[in-house]
């Protein structure tokens, strides 16, 4: 009678460690530090194409002075917090943003009509 206890618990263990061993090999690690930054030509009723930036914060830790920069303007961000996606409209005929942080993280990405 004690030995299909004892067989279940194994088993159980065994079910147990092998899930937790699972989630830590197929789970990506989560960079403390990373950003998102997607330019997109979107059509808007009445308007017509509009050109924005999305940027979001992919990472596991704030990010802090998020600088969009367009070239003759930019906006700032104080702070993004991790998961936290933000829009940003740039002026007409902007053809780069580069967004730029404390952290030391840089992403230019072209902007096409």
């Amino acid at each position: 009678m004690v030995k299909p206890i004892v067989y279940g618990a194994i088993g159980g263990g065994v079910a147990v460690a092998v899930a937790v061993i699972a989630l830590f090999v197929f789970h990506p690690a989560t960079e403390q530090y990373a950003l998102s930054v997607e330019p997109r030509t979107e059509m808007v009723m009445g308007v017509g194409n509009v050109v924005r930036v999305y940027v979001q914060n992919t990472g596991s830790s704030p990010l802090t002075n998020v600088k969009v920069d367009y070239g003759t303007t930019s906006d700032v961000l104080p702070i993004l917090n991790a998961g936290e996606k933000e829009m940003f409209s740039p002026p007409d005929g902007t053809k780069m943003v580069i967004v730029t942080d404390d952290q030391g993280i840089t992403v230019m990405k072209p902007i096409s009509y």
